[in-house]
């Protein structure tokens, strides 16, 4: 099994989530930390220009976002699953719970600490990830609907958890529970536990979800360069795919395409299709520094589309 390595800052909720997935399959694991503010050069070389982070890199292929890194690990280490009642509920619960919460647990964290917050890391997330003005000051008069919205996902988590007992999706953990777990521990655990549990109303038994879940730990972990990490890349020679020329939309294999999230942070990454299916795109990317790679991306929130359709949209 090639080495497992994460590019991650330690403030970003997704980086929990996958470190948690990686306790939670006992799987040890090799740390690059990454600037929280672009430029990072290594990364870039070794995802070609994807500015979005954590990042799980085996060799020389590249996992970009949360979902297909949860793939690759159960490919990886399948037992425990991180799909105990199927993909299915998991993957669109973790969709709609990061898209609904991202904004509204923002701003409700910069109420408490955004005075802590660099204004240089203010100005990238307005200016090149966001699009919009994370500030104190800037988020402020949305508070009370921001309080609404996060109220109310969490008393759905409560909901789930009465019906199905320990764990969101039944009958074990699973990714569902790591997804929704990370952004009210992103706010328990910067702006104290007791302050948001009383903000928010979070019921007792999410707070007792909450605390089984942080028990689960982070696994093992080494530590490396992003200068390592990019020679062993560059050592390394991509896996096959493995997915075959499935491609939902009718893209060839050999094409040239786009992978660019529809969200945001919408740079796109450029390459050769080399596999797909209706859940992954692979496509290989080259370059002097980590020579040639295999960058693995989820089809759910991303568009892929060929180079030349990509030019006419931008025109």
């Amino acid at each position: 099994m090639p080495d497992i390595i994460l590019h991650h800052y330690d403030l970003s909720p997704f980086f929990e989530k996958i470190r948690l997935a990686l306790g939670y399959k006992g799987l040890a694991w090799t740390s690059v930390v990454v600037d929280a503010v672009p430029p990072r050069p290594a990364l870039d070389a070794l995802t070609g220009g994807y500015r979005r982070v954590p990042v799980l890199q085996m060799g020389a292929d590249i996992c970009c976002h949360t979902e297909v890194i949860f793939r690759a690990l159960e490919r990886v280490e399948p037992t425990p699953t991180l799909y105990p009642a199927g993909e299915g509920i998991a993957k669109a619960l973790s969709l709609g719970w990061n898209r609904a919460t991202w904004k509204p647990a923002i701003g409700v964290l910069v109420t408490h600490i955004g005075e802590h917050l660099p204004e240089e890391y203010l100005r990238d997330r307005k200016e090149h990830y966001l699009g919009y003005d994370i500030s104190r000051d800037a988020m402020a008069p949305m508070l009370p609907a921001h309080l609404q919205q996060m109220s109310a996902q969490i008393d759905w988590l409560a909901s789930m958890l009465r019906q199905n007992g320990d764990d969101l999706t039944g009958p074990a953990l699973g990714a569902a529970d790591l997804t929704c777990h990370h952004s009210i521990r992103l706010l328990r655990a910067n702006a104290g536990a007791e302050a948001i549990d009383a903000q928010l109303h979070i019921a007792p038994e999410v707070v007792a979800w909450m605390d089984r879940i942080a028990a689960i730990g982070h696994g093992t972990k080494t530590d490396m360069t992003p200068g390592d990490a990019v020679a062993l890349a560059k050592a390394a020679t991509p896996a096959d795919p493995g997915l075959g020329d499935n491609d939902p939309s009718g893209l060839s294999l050999r094409t040239t395409v786009s992978v660019t999230p529809n969200d945001n942070a919408r740079v796109p990454v450029t390459g050769t299709l080399v596999g797909a299916d209706a859940q992954e795109v692979v496509i290989a990317v080259e370059n002097a520094e980590a020579g040639k790679l295999h960058v693995h991306f989820p089809r759910a929130g991303f568009d892929t589309l060929a180079a030349d359709t990509t030019a006419r949209t931008a025109a």
